[in-house]
């Protein structure tokens, strides 16, 4: 079967069919656009979420423009620490493990009391942020981790029992405050979100205050990017003297370097609808699954609404509906904004097809 490949299957080298289905970073585009996001910031301190997408390459991108990396596991940090042995880590997420708890790590975010205690029972020592859970209105969020009862970190009479724990000794130190309530927040809302949190740590008297990440990203407009210089001026504007604001983005620094590129196996219709099947799927790319939405993909020839499903025997296997291209077995489909929570959360060995390729461009 020979692949007809679109101008910009082309433009990212991809040459043989066979080396189809695979993931294509750019990382000069990723560089491009961290450059912009960190002259957005100013002296705000920026941590990235490594859960969105920890390919070393990327992380090696990434690491100039940030102040540190935010991991959520034992493996995030173990993986982090082989190509960034110096860099400063911070670990969240609940449930963690005695070695995760223990971890030799530069800020540890506290979900829950018990934590505090098994900290004392251990002996150890760290630097701690509590990860507050406000009971305010978040309106507008693809993802709440807050704002009311969720299993993400404390209500204020929960942060109330920590700092009681903490009175008194000085292994364990408290320096500030954590609260990523939402996600898919276009900058406006997540400001006032960040006035709120605010007005709870003064009272608390927190000078340290982490803000999390949940950046607007919008998959139905590709173009459309997060206000970053509107966040960054407002994030100013609230700072006090002497007050640090770190922020922990993720999947908005690193979607749009990603492109997700496989080919047309069979085209078919059935009770009318016009199906396309392409190697791979959404066990290489769970993304469109996961949020329930199509994902973008450039349209070199428009056509009738082609539905494009994967290879998996179920009928969530479906990356875009109805969109209007023209696709014939063979040709090159190549989908935008994949360098975020694509690989990286799909259910890699369901059927046990073969694995995507992977590419790096540099520019």
């Amino acid at each position: 079967m020979t692949a007809t490949l679109p101008t910009h299957a082309r433009a990212l080298g991809l040459t043989d069919p066979d080396q189809l289905p695979a993931y294509v970073y750019d990382l000069a585009e990723l560089d491009a656009h961290m450059a912009t996001v960190r002259a957005a910031l100013g002296d705000i301190e920026v941590y990235y979420a490594v859960k969105a997408n920890p390919d070393p390459k990327l992380l090696q991108v990434i690491a100039p423009y940030v102040d540190g990396f935010e991991v959520a596991s034992g493996g995030e940090l173990a993986h982090v620490r082989t190509f960034f042995p110096e860099t400063p880590i911070a670990l969240g997420g609940p449930g963690k493990t005695d070695a995760e708890l223990f971890a030799d790590v530069t800020r540890l975010h506290i979900e829950s009391p018990s934590e505090i205690r098994r900290l004392f029972a251990a002996g150890r020592s760290a630097d701690v942020l509590l990860r507050v859970n406000l009971d305010i209105p978040i309106s507008g969020a693809s993802l709440a981790m807050g704002g009311g009862a969720t299993p993400f970190g404390m209500d204020p009479a929960g942060i109330s029992e920590c700092i009681k724990l903490l009175a008194g000794q000085d292994a364990v130190r408290l320096r500030g405050i954590h609260a990523h309530l939402a996600s898919g927040l276009e900058a406006p809302a997540m400001l006032e979100l960040v006035s709120a949190i605010l007005d709870y740590a003064r009272g608390l008297g927190a000078t340290e205050i982490n803000l999390g990440g949940g950046m607007a990203v919008s998959y139905a407009d590709p173009d459309a990017r997060f206000d970053w210089k509107t966040y960054g001026e407002g994030l100013a504007a609230l700072r006090r003297p002497g007050e640090t604001f770190r922020i922990e983005p993720g999947r908005s620094l690193s979607v749009y370097c990603g492109r997700y590129v496989t080919r047309v196996i069979d085209v078919k219709r059935v009770h009318g609808e016009l199906f396309a099947v392409v190697a791979g799927g959404t066990h290489h790319i769970r993304t469109p699954a996961t949020k329930g939405h199509s994902q973008p993909m450039v349209i070199e020839e428009p056509g009738e609404p082609i539905t494009i499903v994967g290879q998996l025997c179920t009928p969530k296997d479906t990356m875009a509906r109805r969109v209007p291209v023209s696709l014939k077995p063979g040709d090159v489909v190549e989908f935008l904004m994949a360098g975020a929570y694509a690989w990286n959360i799909s259910h890699h060995d369901f059927l046990m097809h073969p694995k995507p390729n992977f590419r790096h461009l540099r520019g």
